[in-house]
């Protein structure tokens, strides 16, 4: 054989799929939906019964049918759950890795209160029921799904991917800590817990898709104040219940300053186009001009869609006090809910309580424990933004694409706080009216598998270069 016919024969051996697939096969989307139901059956709930590692050998098993070694997959068990570590090496080693991020548990569930049984998966007109529908399975599956195409076609990427999957974002977070330290050196992590598209309520197209990158600091803090007690029929100047009353409403009246950083500018800026409210819209538009808008502000404040995306929020949601109906009260307590604007201590923000209080007697204490640490915004990196708007553009053409800022809590900010950026990324598009996420009857549109996989074809390889 002559040696162009030989070069040629070399080159037809190379697989035909070794640039990424632009279109998802129906093997595959038949897969994200199979997995998310064999996973939603899997009842990964803190407690007696957990099978969170059963999610976790699920998942193990199609990334094996997919090209993964044994030995570069990791389940590993802390207390009653574990988390899922699998590692796809890259061509260059001298490139730091490319994490994505999502978790297996989901908030519990009482089979009596739902109409249909939540860990029994049901496709119902178009929709995926079950726990974990929109929180998080399926949007884990989507992505994972994603990358088992890209390896089964031939794609190879310069820079690791690992998928990190933690085991009770839910509840103490502790497996989303150990994976965060675990991997403080990664370039990027892509959480597919975060993000999401809007559909319009009538007519069920997009209206724009946001990425979240940052999130607000979840901060529990009690406040307590103890007294001698006494009989009641003998009324002190100095009662429990009435210090405790009196801190409580002034913290209630309080309004922190109002904030932005260059992501809440953004969304504001861009999302108003979207709101239906012309007063509110306005508002929108005036705050993103500026911060320190006052009518603006106090416009954004009476929704609930926009007061926690001004500032920092702390709000009473519970007290107790006294011990008998007919004796002074010897101890009363409550505790504030707040959630911090990214750039703030957890110690400012009580400080700063202290002082609005007023009330000396009353012992602030920060509650929160280890669930939740202070974390920076990520930086709105040029090659994200452009892979993301790729991405975008390819699974759903002409949609708007929003940056935002969470008022939850997620995995990502262990990573950012260890300086690692993290982006939510989901691609799921949902109805206002279809959002179920922690509620009864959580479900996802199917809709969504087709575009989720060709948008994770578009943005997994652009950001493992």
């Amino acid at each position: 054989m002559r040696r162009s016919a030989l070069l040629l024969a070399a080159t037809l051996a190379v697989p035909a799929m070794a640039a990424p697939p632009k279109v998802p096969s129906a093997t595959a989307e038949a897969q994200v939906l199979e997995l998310s139901k064999q996973s939603i059956a899997l009842r990964s709930v803190q407690g007696g019964g957990n099978r969170t590692i059963d999610v976790a050998k699920l998942y193990k098993t199609a990334l094996l049918g997919a090209g993964w070694a044994e030995k570069d997959i990791e389940i590993t068990p802390v207390d009653d759950t574990a988390y899922l570590v699998a590692t796809w090496q890259g061509s260059d080693p001298k490139l730091k890795p490319l994490i994505i991020s999502g978790h297996m548990d989901v908030v519990e569930a009482n089979p009596k209160d739902w109409t249909r049984d939540p860990f029994t998966p049901v496709v119902e007109n178009g929709y995926l029921y079950g726990r974990g529908a929109s929180d998080q399975k399926f949007s884990e599956i989507l992505a994972m799904v994603g990358l088992m195409e890209l390896r089964k076609g031939g794609f190879k990427p310069k820079r690791t991917i690992i998928i990190a999957f933690s085991g009770d974002e839910e509840t103490t977070m502790k497996t989303g800590r150990i994976l965060a330290d675990r991997f403080a050196d990664a370039d990027m992590v892509l959480n597919t817990d975060g993000s999401g598209g809007a559909l319009d309520e009538a007519t069920g197209k997009p209206l724009y898709w946001t990425w979240d990158g940052a999130e607000k600091t979840y901060v529990d803090i009690q406040l307590e104040v103890t007294n001698a007690g006494g009989h009641s029929s003998a009324p002190r100047a100095e009662n429990a219940i009435a210090q405790l009353s009196q801190a409580l409403a002034r913290i209630g009246d309080y309004r922190f300053k109002a904030e932005q950083n260059p992501l809440t500018k953004a969304y504001f800026e861009k999302a108003a186009q979207f709101e239906s409210d012309p007063k509110l819209a306005a508002a929108m538009r005036a705050f993103a001009a500026n911060v320190n808008d006052e009518a603006a502000v106090a416009t954004l404040r009476t929704s609930t869609g926009y007061v926690g995306k001004v500032g920092t929020t702390c709000v009473p949601t519970m007290v107790h006090g006294g011990h008998a109906v007919n004796a002074l009260p010897q101890r009363a307590t409550a505790n504030v809910n707040c959630r911090v604007f990214p750039g703030h201590t957890r110690a400012q923000i009580i400080a700063e309580l202290e002082k609005v209080a007023g009330v000396p007697e009353v012992k602030f204490t920060d509650v929160t424990g280890e669930t939740a640490t202070e974390s920076n915004a990520s930086p709105m990196r040029p090659d994200y933004l452009a892979a993301v708007d790729k991405a975008m553009a390819a699974a759903w053409p002409k949609v708007p694409v929003i940056p935002a800022q969470s008022s939850g809590a997620s995995d990502s900010m262990w990573y950012r706080a260890k300086g690692v950026p993290s982006y939510g990324i989901s691609p799921i598009f949902i109805k206002d009216s279809d959002d179920f996420s922690h509620g009864l009857n959580e479900r996802v549109e199917l809709r969504n598998i087709r575009p989720g996989l060709i948008y994770y074809f578009s943005l997994l390889p652009a950001l493992s270069k």
